[in-house]
């Protein structure tokens, strides 16, 4: 019986995926198999697949090491090791929501453990920034739910509520990029 655990990474048609939500499957007639969706690792494509429950399933070691967000150059993002200061580069498509990196930022960098290979780049949850430019908001105009775009300090674009002007500090979601609050 292949073992799937939420989280783990295989190796499958030729790429890396990560196994987001498993089913073990056992019908009343013919043989038990093992519903899955996996998001591979290099393009972040979810797909579903149905394997057999006596697939064999080649899991790849994976590492999640924290690392502090330099500077960008070219289209490459430099990132050090805050234990080792050993540097790396990172390809902009292996970060989620590159836009909202800033200067300092510590990510979670997944390394392929044999390879040494860095495979996603994920920023914390939540990211507060000062907004650099917004349209005024007009006086009375508290529509419910309405909101204007924004540009923050990272250069991101975000949709935020009529109420938050420039140089309000603003606390983002950075899964969607979505306003969450005014920080304090």
């Amino acid at each position: 019986m292949a073992d799937f655990k939420n989280g783990m990474c295989i190796k499958f048609n030729n790429d890396i995926f990560q196994v987001v939500e498993f089913l073990h499957v056992k019908p009343g007639k013919g043989a038990a198999f093992v519903r899955t969706k996996l998001k591979s690792v290099s393009t972040g494509r979810v797909l579903e697949n149905t394997f057999p429950s006596n697939a064999k399933i080649e899991e790849v070691r994976v590492e999640r090491r924290e690392y502090q967000y330099l500077y960008k150059e070219g289209d490459m993002f430099n990132f050090m090791n805050n234990e080792t200061f050993e540097q790396i580069a990172i390809e902009e498509k292996l970060i989620n929501n590159a836009p909202l990196l800033l200067e300092g930022m510590i990510c979670s960098i997944t390394f392929d453990a044999n390879e040494e290979r860095p495979m996603t780049c994920e920023l914390p949850m939540t990211t507060i920034q000062e907004v650099t430019y917004t349209e005024p908001g007009l006086k009375g105009d508290t529509a419910t739910n309405a909101l204007k775009p924004c540009t923050v300090e990272s250069g991101a674009k975000v949709m935020v509520p009529l109420f938050v002007n420039t140089g309000d500090k603003i606390k983002i979601n950075t899964a969607d990029n979505s306003y969450i609050e005014r920080a304090k």
